[in-house]
Order: C-alpha cells, then structure tokens, then sequence
C-alpha cells in the first residue's frame, strides 16, 4: 500500500525550507502572531510547539538544540519570557485562525499566533 511522505515541499530545496521555517518560527516568536498562508501555518505549527515545549524545560542542552535553529536573541525571548508563560499547559500553544484567501493569487491566508 502506498504510504504518502509526510510534510510539504513547498517547491522549494531542503535547504531553503529550513531556512523558511526557521525565519517564521523566529518571527513568530518575537512578535507573538504572523499572517502567512494556511498551509504554511500548519507546517509551522508542530514545529513551534516542539521548540516551545524544549523551551519549557530551560536546560543547557536544551537551550542549545534550540540555538542551532533560532538566532539567540529568539532563544532568550523563547525561553525567558514565552516559556514561563505557558509552563502551566501541556500543549496546543498556538493557534490558526483561517482568513480570506489572498487577492493576488487566491492563497488561503491564515494567522498563526501564541495562546
């Protein structure tokens, strides 16, 4: 039976989809919500609960790991400001809201955002 890969490509190289997610995962971080596609949104979403959780343990390790893919001043904001507030949930730190699809080209749009 055939198996269908998980994720989304995007039509980009491995390389630049990293680069994408590791940019809105940053900027989500700092500015708390951001507006981008819907499907976009859905493949951040995972991947900021992931970070966040890591976060809400706050050691060394866990700070580093986090390091390799965020800029360090989003590090710092993660762990000393986002992390406590949400130390009380054990998941669903963010949320998608659907928007009207874009007027350009008709993308669905979406606002992703940290409860």
């Amino acid at each position: 039976m055939r198996k269908r890969k998980r994720g989304r490509k995007f039509h980009r190289e491995s390389s630049q989809r990293k680069a994408m997610m590791s940019h809105l995962t940053s900027a989500l971080f700092i500015n708390g919500k951001i507006k981008t596609t819907e499907a976009k949104a859905k493949e951040l979403k995972p991947l900021a609960e992931q970070m966040i959780t890591r976060a809400k343990k706050g050691t060394l390790a866990n700070r580093r790991q986090l390091a390799q893919t965020l800029p360090n001043k989003v590090v710092k904001v993660l762990v000393d400001e986002i992390a406590p507030r949400l130390s009380a949930r054990n998941g669903g730190y963010t949320r998608i809201t659907k928007l009207a699809a874009r007027k350009s080209d008709g993308a669905s749009q979406a606002v992703i955002e940290i409860m």
